[in-house]
């Protein structure tokens, strides 16, 4: 009981959802007979469903836990590709199966949210050798319990209550947790290549993580508000919203300040690729119809992350790249890369108009 309780202590002493999968599979690895925990998420792409394992810790040591905004979804396996799983969250129920005969090995599948409307759809993936008593799935009943209640408290913490996309907090523990800590691990890398080389040993060759943080502001957001009303801009919000959701991937971080500030964060190789990126979504919200409000435009600014930044540096030169876009008429999408690039950065004058805090 006292290691039940150790465990129950870590799992609410977090602020970070990315940790509560790994503490969970940590803390059921050591309280039961197990011989592998998986937690597993069902991701929309494209139309499709599939399953990303954001955590997999083995008895003997292994295991990973995987950054979503680094995965090729089209890599992943479809949802019909395990059928014990997709049993388990279309029941709502624990299912059993025993492997290579009667006695074991077995699968034992748990519903891992609580299955609520429009809910996430994932499990608890229990891989033993015999199968689980009732005070293993007592166990288990009570750390997923813990695990549900505090995965919906932090939700709610990192989320914009209007539109559902991630907030300004939210940001902050993205690029602490995730993006800075690989950046600067890419940096020692490449200190190590260069005083291997300078030593005569062969260089590898360094791919770098390629980041990039964009900001999205509605063109004359207060003249709009002041025309229309407080609450048909809010219509405007969350349809601008539900535009940016249905044009980036499943795992791009998707952002709202507050008023006509947005922003999304994610991982592509080229900078060409990710002005498409934006630039899809600026025509998108061009050619929408706003039932209320008419013409709707979205001005752009990004840049890519850069191992000393800080959420407010990188989200500075997004500003100024998009206080450029509306000071040369809205409606556009620029890169602050290609502003210095151009000799244009000195040309960059602060409106105003963006006001990121």
């Amino acid at each position: 009981m006292a290691n039940l309780i150790e465990h129950l202590v870590k799992l609410t002493d977090h602020r970070d959802r990315d940790l509560l999968e790994l503490t969970l599979a940590e803390a059921l690895l050591e309280l039961l007979p197990a011989q592998r925990i998986v937690l597993a998420r069902v991701v929309p792409h494209e139309g499709a469903q599939y399953w990303l394992d954001m955590v997999s810790l083995d008895a003997g040591g292994g295991g990973k836990v995987t950054d979503p905004l680094r995965v090729d979804y089209l890599t992943l396996p479809r949802l019909g590709d395990f059928p014990q799983r997709q049993r388990c969250i279309e029941t709502g129920h624990r299912n059993e199966t025993a492997w290579a005969a009667e006695l074991g090995p077995f699968t034992t599948c748990f519903p891992l949210y609580a299955n609520k409307p429009q809910e996430e759809a994932g499990v608890l993936e229990i891989h033993s050798g015999a199968s689980l008593s009732e005070s293993d799935l007592a166990i288990v009943d009570h750390l997923r319990d813990v695990y549900r209640n505090m995965y919906a408290l932090l939700a709610y913490s990192d989320r914009d209550a209007l539109t559902g996309l991630f907030n300004r907090k939210s940001l902050d523990d993205t690029f602490y947790s995730a993006v800075l800590e690989e950046l600067d691990g890419h940096a020692q890398d490449e200190a190590d290549a260069v005083s291997a080389a300078a030593s005569g040993q062969e260089r590898r060759h360094l791919v770098p993580p390629n980041y990039w943080l964009g900001m999205i502001v509605v063109d004359d957001f207060a003249l709009l508000n002041d025309r229309h009303g407080h609450l048909i801009m809010e219509e405007v919000t969350l349809l601008v919203a539900r535009l940016m959701t249905s044009t980036f991937r499943t795992h791009d971080r998707l952002y709202h300040f507050g008023g006509a500030q947005f922003a999304a964060m994610f991982h592509c190789p080229e900078e060409s690729l990710v002005h498409d990126a934006f630039e899809r979504l600026r025509t998108r919200v061009e050619k929408y119809s706003f039932p209320q409000a008419g013409r709707v435009t979205v001005s752009v600014g990004f840049t890519r992350v850069q191992a000393a930044d800080s959420p407010s540096t990188a989200l500075e030169h997004t500003e100024q790249a998009v206080d450029y876009a509306q000071k040369t008429g809205g409606n556009k999408v620029c890169s602050h890369i290609d502003l210095v690039r151009r000799g244009l950065f000195g040309e960059v004058v602060r409106t105003g108009s963006v006001d990121v805090f």
